[in-house]
């Protein structure tokens, strides 16, 4: 029982390392993509600039305004991209402060660091027992907290996606039934639930202390930053600038959202075959070490009685650990 509680031990510091440093290298290589993607449309739009020049094009001084229009939105995307925590504990919805946030995740590593020392003190050496406590300090500390601020924030994310295009739509009933804007935007946040119908009140609340309806639409998209809610925003900047039948647009812009919300659904059915196998894949070794120490402990004595063995489940339970992180990199979809 003792080599089995090491054991768990040692995977879970090392599962909250590992967790730690593939979280932050996947926001940076997330961030370095889109910055190659957008790169890569300018760079594109630019050379359909030179060859509309070139070629006499009378839509070359609008394509030119068009290229620095999408220069001036990258920096303004990367901008919004640097989120600080605070704003991360507004997208989960949490109401806690950065400081609450450092003193629980604090206390946390704490409690699960001396935990771990208290249990590693009894079975391990002095060295040995002081890893088990860092690596529980770390999981408690970083892994936790981080997982389940991403948790908390995909969730909401995923509750405002659902009901994103029936605020959309109600917005379009109420404009041609007649109406105001503001009026639609208060019947959005009284008659839906969170989140979108608290985000929806802080635009209204905005507007009442005037900041404009465009911006108000932008800070939401700084509270959830999803395409989407870009969408919306663009939408509603350009139809304040020149005008025109926002009902009709914001009709087209509803169905482009159903639109997308089921392609998601298409590729998250699609995706449910490789998750599983994944799955099986990454359970079946502990399952099956599981098993073997209940039938045949002898088998497995020298991996927990010798210095070795111990090596070897450390180095397993590391190249499972970043096995199983690089298979959800690869099946983990995003639209």
């Amino acid at each position: 029982m003792s080599q089995m509680v090491l054991l768990v031990l040692l995977m879970a510091g090392t599962f909250g390392l590992v967790l730690a440093l593939m979280l932050s290298m996947q926001e940076r290589s997330t961030r370095r993509r889109v910055d190659i993607a957008v790169g890569n449309r300018v760079a594109e739009k630019g050379g359909m600039g030179l060859l509309a020049r070139l070629m006499g094009d009378e839509k070359d001084d609008r394509r030119r305004k068009l290229e620095e229009q999408l220069r001036e939105l990258q920096a303004e995307e990367r901008k919004k991209r640097k989120f600080t925590l605070r704003q991360r504990l507004v997208q989960a919805g949490l109401q806690t402060s950065e400081r609450q946030f450092f003193i629980y995740a604090l206390g946390l590593g704490i409690i699960l660091g001396l935990l771990g020392l208290s249990i590693g003190a009894v079975f391990l050496s002095f060295f040995e027992a002081l890893l088990v406590a860092g690596g529980a300090f770390l999981v408690g500390a970083l892994g936790v907290p981080l997982w389940l601020l991403r948790t908390l924030t995909r969730r909401r994310m995923q509750r405002f996606l659902h009901l994103l295009p029936d605020a959309v739509e109600l917005i379009v009933r109420s404009l041609r039934s007649g109406l105001p804007v503001m009026d639609a935007l208060q019947t959005i946040a009284r008659e839906l639930p969170d989140p979108v119908g608290p985000e929806f009140q802080e635009v209204v609340d905005g507007q009442k202390v005037g900041i404009p309806i465009d911006q108000g639409f932008e800070r939401m998209y700084e509270r959830v930053p999803l395409p989407e809610v870009n969408f919306l925003a663009i939408v509603v900047s350009i139809q304040r600038e020149t005008g025109g039948n926002l009902s009709e647009v914001l009709d087209n812009l509803a169905a482009v959202l159903r639109a997308r919300k089921t392609m998601k659904l298409k590729v998250k059915a699609i995706s449910q075959e490789a998750k599983a196998g994944a799955a099986i894949i990454g359970s079946l070794p502990v399952i099956m070490l599981m098993v073997m120490a209940v039938f045949n402990p002898d088998y497995l004595a020298p991996l927990f009685q010798t210095r070795l063995g111990h090596i070897m489940l450390m180095g397993s339970a590391i190249w499972m650990t970043i096995g199983i992180l690089v298979m959800r990199k690869m099946i983990n979809f995003k639209i």
